[in-house]
């Protein structure tokens, strides 16, 4: 199969759909793999770097979209993407479509076979391609959470772990899964008072056995949301429906409640945000302030850190680019019911329930 890799061109975005070492095991599997020039220069790896590994280099995008069967990418497609979309292409890339109704439509248009990195599962009930980015998005969140909260970046001036005689600064988890357990970790090795409120009360106990005393655990209601929310200096947004839009947990109101110069790290913008006052920005103009609260709402926060976060993307991605290129997309998915779980668009139909719900598009599903 002939696998394309074009550089990514949404706002700040440096990390690259396939690094060298990817490259090299598809090629000695037969395949043959085009990388538009420059495509890995932001995260380190250069055009020789990828030739050595036995890629080919070609000037644009639109020269490897005319080639390749498959399209690799890290960052959903961009407007300027959208015509050079052909019938019957793969593309396997992050989509997060319950939040680009756009994006659906050009897909569906296209007649393109997208699968979605976030929404392959795995045996375990997880979401093996979204977690390592999930992973680096929670320790991320306290990094800039930290930031956010200096005098002059809006906050408050708290820094997280105090210091002797003075007290801690209270960072407020929503969600418990992979990115709300990164980021309370990160909280906790900062030495902050952390809190995490989950529905899941197996998840709960999960997070009370790993941490202990170290950290607050809350069975999430909307009581509870409003008491540690209030009194937080930083919350973290980290709640994900799988392939569907984020519930809005916290509201205008309670927003206005918060302390001023407190600080909201919305890790959910990707499908939509987890707070009523929450609209992406980007890394280049990142944060935007309502109410006396300092908002982080970057919508593709690993790319911060493009080359940690590539290299632990490719990891998880190329089990299923082997797959799919060596069998072609229908058999790999029949073979494997967790891949046909990232099945978003198929042949000009949304092939992804939740996504179609979401976008109140008719739902054809796959096979």
């Amino acid at each position: 199969m002939i696998i394309g890799v074009p550089k990514e061109i949404k706002n700040e975005e440096y990390r690259v759909g396939m690094i060298p070492s990817s490259v090299m095991e598809c090629v000695s599997r037969g395949h043959t793999v085009l990388i538009e020039k420059n495509a890995g220069v932001g995260v380190g790896f250069t055009d020789e770097a990828y030739q050595a590994a036995g890629a080919s280099i070609v000037d644009t995008a639109e020269e490897v979209f005319a080639q390749a069967e498959m399209i690799v990418k890290v960052k959903e497609p961009q407007q300027a993407e959208f015509k050079l979309i052909r019938p019957n292409q793969i593309i396997f890339t992050y989509l997060h479509l319950a939040a680009e109704a756009e994006l659906a439509k050009a897909l569906v248009e296209s007649g393109c076979i997208a699968i979605a990195y976030e929404t392959v599962t795995d045996s375990h009930g997880g979401l093996p391609l979204l977690a390592p980015m999930s992973q680096v998005a929670g320790r991320l969140s306290i990094q800039a959470g930290a930031r956010c909260l200096e005098k002059t970046n809006g906050g408050s001036g708290i820094l997280l772990g105090g210091v002797p005689g003075v007290p801690t600064g209270k960072v407020v988890v929503i969600g418990g899964g992979v990115v709300g357990t990164n980021a309370a970790r990160m909280a906790m090795g900062k030495e902050a008072q952390v809190t995490v409120l989950d529905m899941s009360l197996q998840r709960l106990q999960e997070l009370d056995f790993e941490f202990g005393s170290r950290l607050n655990t809350i069975y999430s209601t909307k009581a509870a949301i409003e008491r540690y929310v209030a009194e937080a200096d930083l919350v973290i947004g980290a709640v994900l429906l799988p392939g569907g839009s984020a519930p809005k947990l916290v509201s205008k109101d309670l927003v206005k409640k918060m302390q001023p110069g407190s600080v909201m790290v919305d890790v959910a913008i990707d499908q939509g945000g987890c707070f009523e006052t929450s609209r992406p920005t980007t890394h280049q103009d990142p944060t935007y302030i309502v109410d006396g609260v300092v908002h982080y709402c970057v919508t593709n926060m690993p790319g911060a850190v493009p080359r940690t976060a590539a290299c632990a993307l490719n990891n998880a991605t190329l089990p299923f680019i082997l797959a799919i290129a060596g069998k072609g997309a229908e058999q790999a998915m029949a073979d494997n019911a967790h891949l046909a779980a990232g099945l978003n668009v198929y042949k000009g139909a949304i092939a992804c329930e939740v996504v179609a719900r979401d976008l109140d598009l008719p739902y054809v599903p796959f096979g």
